[in-house]
């Protein structure tokens, strides 16, 4: 009954939204500023608890068009509202990184509440990280996207800086800990890259290529131990750390995804994109999917992971569907399940994309998705047993007996 009464709250919040929609003509949200919000956290919600959740994720991605105050909200796409924002859905968890006041005003007090009520497991509970964060986009335009993961972050892995990596149909982004933005840009300049004020993004003119680092704690910092001399080391470093904590690569062969992104772009079908792509993401989420992931920023249409079955939910009647790059081509997830590592562990990303990419097999094309507990490396099907097959390796890269 409680499930159903959640489902229906968030039915009624999206209709309300849509009924705005219709009446005005119009769509109307939020002026969003140029530079990236200051600081923004990282919320973890256990899967068993994602209805409870539901009514506070929809009213994140899909505010009310109407003011508090009644005045008319600046006109623009709601995709565009969040300097950065992403609500991910996967095997492990239910993982959103967005706006800090936010993250308090909308699951503050639906967590207080949850940890409060009689037998609640505080352990297991949805949580909000004490750390704050800032998130920065780095390009590196050319590349195939596992030779970006190690371009972009390997500076970071090797200067012992912990991150979370996220890529997305059109943009590749890195979310670091406040405390460390300094040296996240120290290290990013160091290695050539450079910002570039147009895009708002850091880019790499360099020809030779790097590797890259991540963690998935939700108290990232600085890390206890000194960072890797070199890359053979990092690697090294972090599959010994995945052996010794008996992580093993976790394969979802049934989930089939594809990287996509939103399409509103024409004027003449603005506002039936918006609202069709809107309605899509509402149903893929009120019925818990295996795996979804939307990140929004302020200069870019919605980019999207999804379960290929997913795609019907944005096919307009009698239009072709309003998702960009959503081709027969899918990806094959594998999990990395990453709770129990301490919170100064880092290298995760690096260490498991350099296995793929310039490992001891042949290179194998990947993606990766970082959310608060857990890593996740998607590669075509056809290259799914090899990666497999690297990824159980020993830490030095030999065979395991």
């Amino acid at each position: 009954m409680e499930q159903s009464s959640l489902l229906m709250s968030a039915r009624v919040h999206f209709l309300v939204s849509l009924l705005y929609f219709e009446a005005s003509g119009d769509i109307c949200f939020l002026q969003v500023p140029r530079r990236p919000e200051a600081q923004l956290s990282l919320i973890h919600v256990p899967l068993d608890q994602y209805e409870h959740y539901l009514p506070s994720i929809l009213q994140l991605l899909f505010p009310s068009a109407a003011a508090p105050d009644g005045a008319v909200r600046n006109r623009g796409s709601w995709a565009n509202r969040h300097a950065f924002l992403n609500v991910s859905v996967t095997s492990i968890e239910c993982s959103i990184v967005c706006g800090k006041d936010v993250a308090k005003d909308l699951f503050g007090p639906a967590i207080a509440r949850a940890i409060s009520s009689p037998g609640a497991d505080g352990d297991h509970c949805a949580s909000i990280s004490a750390e704050d964060f800032v998130v920065i986009s780095v390009e590196g335009a050319g590349m195939e996207a596992g030779q970006r993961v190690l371009e972009l972050t390997s500076p970071l892995a090797l200067a012992g800086i912990s991150l979370f990596f996220i890529t997305t149909y059109y943009s590749d982004f890195i979310l670091v800990p406040a405390k460390a933005r300094g040296q996240v840009v120290r290290a990013l300049e160091s290695r050539g890259f450079a910002f570039e004020k147009s895009s708002e993004s850091y880019v790499t003119s360099s020809t030779h290529h790097r590797s890259a680092s991540s963690s998935s704690s939700l108290s990232a910092g600085t890390p206890l131990t000194p960072p890797p001399m070199d890359m053979t080391e990092l690697q090294a470093r972090t599959f010994g750390l995945l052996n010794r904590h008996s992580i093993v690569p976790t394969v979802h062969s049934e989930i089939r995804l594809v990287q996509c992104g939103g399409r509103n772009t024409n004027p003449e079908t603005f506002v039936a994109d918006e609202l069709a792509l809107q309605l899509g993401l509402t149903k893929c989420l009120i019925y818990q999917p295996k795996f979804l992931s939307v990140t929004l920023t302020h200069d870019e249409s919605a980019g999207l992971l999804l379960e290929k079955r997913l795609l019907p939910n944005f096919d307009l009647a009698g239009s072709d569907s309003v998702l960009l790059g959503a081709t027969e081509d899918y990806l094959i997830p594998i999990v990395l399940n990453l709770e129990s590592l301490p919170i100064e562990a880092s290298g995760i990303v690096c260490g498991v994309a350099g296995r793929l990419v310039e490992g001891p097999l042949h290179p194998i094309e990947m993606t990766y998705l970082s959310t608060a507990t857990a890593g996740t490396v998607m590669v075509d099907e056809c290259d799914l047993d090899s990666a497999m097959q690297a990824l159980r390796l020993g830490a030095n890269g030999e065979i395991q007996p």
